[in-house]
C-alpha cells in the first residue's frame, strides 16, 4: 500500500489548504480527524475522497479491505490536523448534497439564525441529532458547518441527520407552501411565553438566535411565537446551545406524548 511520508506532497499541500472556508467552498471538499468521526462518516454513506491513517496502526475492523485507504506519516497527519495533538486517522470528504427539495410532514426543523459559535452549532447539531429532529438549516451570518470545531463537536452527528445551509426566510416560505400551519417557534424576550407554556405539535420551526443579539428582526417578523427560559439563579442568560437543547427536549417530550 501506497505511503505519504513528505508533508511536502502535492496532496498534502492541497488538503491542507482545506482549513479555509474559501478552498472548502471552492472544491466543495472538507477535513475530519479522528477514528470516531471518520467511522461514522464512513458508516453514514459519506462520500470520501481520501481515508488516511497513521502509518504503522492496526487496519480498523470496521472498514473493508477493499477500501480505498492510505497509510501516511505523523507530520502529514500533523500537518492537516488543527488541534494540538493529532490523531491517528483523518478523511477528506465531499460535501453533502444540500437543500433538500421534498420536506417531510409535520417535521421538527432546527433553524439557526446567526449562531456564530463553532462549538455552539456543533453541539446544537449533536441535541437534535440525539432528539430525532428532522433536520437542522444553518442561516447566513452563523458559523460555517464545515469549520473543523463545528464537525468536531458534532460528534459524528453531521452525518446522521440532513443538516444544511440556506437562507432562512426563503426556507420558512418553502415549508408554508407544503404546509400552510407551520409554526416558526422563536426563542426571544418579545412578546414571550414559558417554553413549557406552548405546543410544538404539528409542523414546528425552531429558531435560535445569535449569542449576543439573539434573533434578527427578519425572523421575529416570521415568529408565531416567541417563547422564554426562566431564570431562578443570578446568571444573566444561558449559552445558546444549551438554551436551545433545554427547548428541544420540552418539544420532543410533548411530541412523543
Amino acid at each position: 500500500m501506497e505511503v505519504i511520508t513528505s508533508v511536502q506532497n502535492p496532496r498534502v499541500k492541497q488538503w491542507a489548504k482545506l482549513h479555509t472556508r474559501k478552498e472548502r467552498e471552492k472544491t466543495g471538499l472538507f477535513l475530519i480527524e479522528g477514528p470516531h468521526l471518520v467511522e461514522e462518516a464512513y458508516k453514514s454513506g459519506a462520500a470520501f475522497e481520501a481515508i488516511l491513517l497513521e502509518e504503522g496502526i492496526e487496519w480498523p475492523s470496521w472498514l473493508p479491505a477493499s477500501a480505498l485507504a492510505l497509510y501516511v506519516t505523523r507530520p502529514v497527519l500533523e500537518k492537516l490536523s488543527e488541534t494540538k495533538t493529532p490523531q491517528t486517522m483523518a478523511a477528506v470528504i465531499r460535501m453533502q448534497e444540500t437543500t433538500p427539495t421534498k420536506l417531510p410532514r409535520d417535521g421538527f426543523w432546527l433553524l439557526l439564525d446567526r449562531v456564530q459559535d463553532p462549538g455552539n452549532v456543533g453541539t446544537l447539531i449533536r441535541t437534535a441529532d440525539a432528539a430525532g429532529l428532522s433536520g437542522i438549516i444553518i442561516g447566513d451570518g452563523s458559523a460555517d458547518l464545515y469549520n473543523g470545531k463545528t464537525v468536531r463537536s458534532t460528534m459524528g452527528s453531521l452525518f446522521h441527520l440532513p443538516v444544511w445551509q440556506e437562507n432562512l426566510f426563503a426556507f420558512v416560505t418553502r415549508i408554508r407552501e407544503q404546509e400552510a400551519d407551520a409554526r416558526v417557534i422563536g426563542t426571544s424576550l418579545q412578546e414571550s411565553k414559558l417554553y413549557t407554556d406552548i405546543s410544538y405539535t404539528g409542523a414546528v420551526l425552531l429558531v435560535i438566535g445569535n449569542e449576543g443579539s439573539g434573533m434578527s428582526e427578519e425572523m421575529l417578523a416570521l415568529a408565531d411565537q416567541n417563547v422564554i427560559i426562566p431564570l431562578y439563579g443570578q446568571a444573566e442568560s444561558l449559552n445558546a446551545a444549551i438554551a436551545g437543547s433545554v427547548v428541544i427536549y420540552e418539544a420532543v417530550r410533548q411530541r412523543r406524548l
